[in-house]
């Protein structure tokens, strides 16, 4: 989902994968979330959203939060971002072109594995059993929709086509693997 929200301008804040207690209230609040709206009962996604957003309601206006007060009285000014949401605007602006320059712009420490393979999106790709052991850098070339491995020096190692980076899998949050979903080296 950030990717998409990325695609319209809004920032990220990063956390390190798998590291949920970076970011313990965000993840309290999904697993609060979870129990309440209790997803394993609901026949359908319709019937698990209808949930989720009666208990949204729930929390937001009628669980006492601070001073004894609904979240929704004590601040008021989040009830709307003040823009309304559209989905023909949201298709007109969002570019992958744009989505790609973002995640290009940062560097991504990775450690080479005892088979020779890093993971990126959590899926494996080999870089070679002469770096196993070593840190490498990964980085996207926006221009190709290439990940590229550097060594520590900078030197290129590998070009590996970023095939989980397009408008349709990030439209439809798949660019990362479920783990077990689907064997490792598959995309």
């Amino acid at each position: 989902m950030a990717l998409w929200l990325i695609g319209l301008g809004v920032g990220m804040i990063w956390n390190p994968p798998r590291t949920p207690q970076r970011n313990g209230v965000i993840e309290r609040s999904q697993d609060v979330g979870q129990d309440w709206a209790e997803p394993g009962t609901c026949d359908s996604a319709a019937e698990l959203q209808v949930r989720v957003d009666e208990m949204d309601r729930i929390q937001r206006d009628e669980y006492p939060a601070l001073g004894g007060q609904p979240r929704s009285h004590v601040y008021p000014g989040l009830a709307h971002s003040g823009r309304p949401y559209s989905p023909q605007h949201e298709e007109q602006q969002w570019d992958l072109a744009r989505v790609l320059s973002w995640l290009s712009v940062q560097a991504v420490p990775r450690r080479v594995d005892v088979n020779g393979k890093v993971s990126i999106y959590d899926r494996c790709h080999w870089v070679g059993r002469p770096h196993v052991g070593r840190p490498v850098w990964v980085l996207l070339d926006p221009d190709t929709t290439e990940w590229v491995i550097l060594a520590e020096g900078g030197a290129v190692l590998k070009r590996i086509a970023a095939t989980e980076l397009t408008a349709a899998r990030i439209g439809r949050l798949c660019v990362s693997r479920e783990r077990d979903s689907e064997p490792h080296g598959k995309t």
